[in-house]
């Protein structure tokens, strides 16, 4: 798939899940046009191209960029997945939706080869779902349910896909699994912990795989980790706050990403409403805290990064926006020319449109 050039100002599309009240419906869709002027690559206009798929709580999305597939959880307490293919357009051809086998599905991840979808359920449980040739989905091929206080809030494969890992902010663990063609093992050791009541939310890795990080919901940190990809085991290296020393308000870590380069990592702040910029040591794995900037609104739930790492699209849930912070080659987040409204937005997705046509 072509990845749009900042320089040209050839566009990309963000889809936007969203909570259902206050008017929203579903998923929609903006088109991301950067400045034509080479002297300001980086600085967008947003076009909201309007409501692209009419589902419930579509409050986490995952693209399948090669088959041009898009997934979304439905967070209710009946639990679905939902998935689309992408049209020429934009536009979300519906082909189904399954039962996520547990209330509140809130994350989804995809295996290595678009093969298999990976379900965390907010209610204590993980499913994985195969996905057929044609996109859709099929009946969940594995489904395993933590102990009694689990909340899974967030799933990931190991890169190789020999493993998941998901989050458990009610255990304060990640727990470890071997994955074996829709299936799911209990590995030994089954999960690394993390002090109580942090609330680990996501994990996510480096490029390479020698490094994991995750966000910690509810203390406000991100905690560092080795990754041995044989053996499918995580070492703690280092926790470190997510908010600057000056801040002692209330505040809810919710979202992470590495950049694409490998040298920075930013996690978002609900309270503080914030993105924070890290950079991460080549060697070690270990964080270094370097700033933050604001989101322009509330409640920053989630964020989206594109392909390159010029742009952040920042899901404002309370606020109900999604503004566009660019990110320069030096990762340092700043302001990237506009703020859209849609209200109870809680996930934003980069998708490079198909070439022109195509």
């Amino acid at each position: 798939m072509a990845t749009p050039d900042a320089k040209l100002g050839i566009p990309w599309w963000i889809y936007v899940g969203t909570y259902a009240g206050d008017g929203s419906k579903g998923i929609y869709l903006f088109q991301m046009k950067t400045s034509e002027n080479p002297d300001i690559p980086e600085f967008v206009t947003m076009t909201a191209l309007g409501l692209v798929a009419e589902t419930l709580n579509p409050s986490f999305l995952v693209v399948d960029p090669k088959r041009r597939l898009l997934f979304s959880v439905n967070e209710i307490d009946a639990g679905a997945v939902s998935a689309f293919a992408i049209g020429a357009t934009g536009k979300l051809l519906g082909l189904g939706q399954r039962p996520s086998m547990g209330a509140r599905p809130c994350h989804v991840a995809l295996d290595g080869q678009g093969k298999y979808l990976a379900v965390a359920n907010h209610g204590g449980s993980v499913a994985v779902l195969p996905i057929a040739a044609d996109g859709k989905l099929g009946e969940a091929s594995d489904v395993l349910r933590h102990p009694a206080g689990g909340q899974v809030r967030g799933v990931t494969f190991s890169p190789d896909a020999r493993f998941v890992f998901a989050c458990d902010a009610g255990l304060d663990r990640v727990m470890a699994y071997r994955f074996d063609r829709g299936k799911l093992v209990p590995h030994d050791p089954a999960f690394a912990s993390l002090k109580p009541r942090a609330g680990p939310r996501h994990l996510v890795f480096a490029p390479g795989g020698r490094f994991a990080y995750v966000i910690n919901e509810l203390d406000s940190t991100v905690t560092a980790f080795a990754h041995d990809a044989r053996a499918g085991t995580l070492k703690n290296l280092q926790t470190l706050s997510t908010l600057p020393g000056y801040y002692d308000g209330p505040n809810r870590a919710a979202e992470l990403a590495v950049h694409p380069g490998g040298k920075y990592l930013y996690a978002s702040n609900c309270g503080h409403n914030s993105v924070v910029l890290f950079s991460i040591d080549p060697a070690k794995g270990t964080l270094t805290y370097i700033e933050d900037q604001s989101t322009y609104g509330t409640m920053p739930v989630h964020f989206g990064l594109d392909t390159p790492g010029k742009h952040l699209a920042v899901a404002n849930r309370q606020s109900g926006s999604i503004h566009i912070p660019r990110a320069p080659e030096s990762g340092r987040v700043k302001p990237g020319g506009q703020t859209v409204k849609l209200p109870s937005a809680a996930c934003a997705v980069f998708v490079a449109p198909p070439p022109t046509g195509a």
